[in-house]
């Protein structure tokens, strides 16, 4: 049985939406367990994220899942300011082997969501993680198609200005980011 944590900041929705999309494609994967950890402004005090009670869970969680929107070709602050604290974790290896994956949303196509994607993935490289890709191929550049912006090392979503649903394509490209998380963690879990 392995455990999936989410950690995630949503401003409007999206990325919310992307995080409930990921938790439902691990949940898929029987004996999997899911807890989705939300980035909150309240738990920032002076520009420090604090919050041992999602900390903890994180780090009970055989895989963590980041997800974060794309602001200005970057993850939000709030994300970073987690991030950061997180190093309380780094410092005793905390997350050491754990599978770790990542997932952005932005208005734009591009958005400079690789940046984002690549901030997510040296912050797990730190931790000593092994990150997973998507092993999506792309389906078409249609909304309702999977990885429909072709991202390898991630999930990367877009959606309209004032739309308030992500598309259906990156919707199911997080589920089954979430689902092939869940399978990786099973494996990982069970070769211990």
């Amino acid at each position: 049985m392995a455990s999936v944590a989410i950690v995630y900041y949503s401003a409007q929705g999206h990325t919310h939406q992307l995080a409930a999309a990921v938790a439902e494609g691990a949940r898929e994967v029987p004996g999997t367990t899911v807890e989705l950890v939300r980035v909150v402004g309240g738990d920032i005090v002076e520009g420090r994220w604090k919050n041992s009670t999602a900390l903890a869970k994180l780090t009970a969680a055989d895989a963590i899942v980041f997800g974060t929107p794309t602001y200005m070709g970057g993850y939000s602050a709030q994300m970073k300011a987690f991030i950061d604290a997180a190093s309380e974790v780094w410092i005793q290896q905390g997350w050491k082997d754990k599978v770790a994956a990542g997932f952005t949303h932005s208005i734009g196509l591009s958005g400079d969501k690789l940046n984002t994607l690549t901030g997510l993935w040296v912050n797990a490289m730190q931790h000593s993680m092994v990150w997973v890709g998507p092993g999506l191929l792309v389906e078409g550049t249609a909304a309702d198609q999977v990885n429909r912006i072709g991202s390898y090392s991630g999930v990367m979503a877009q959606t309209d200005w004032g739309q308030e649903g992500v598309n259906t394509g990156d919707r199911k490209s997080a589920v089954l980011l979430g689902r092939r998380v869940a399978e990786a963690a099973a494996r990982w879990v069970k070769g211990k």
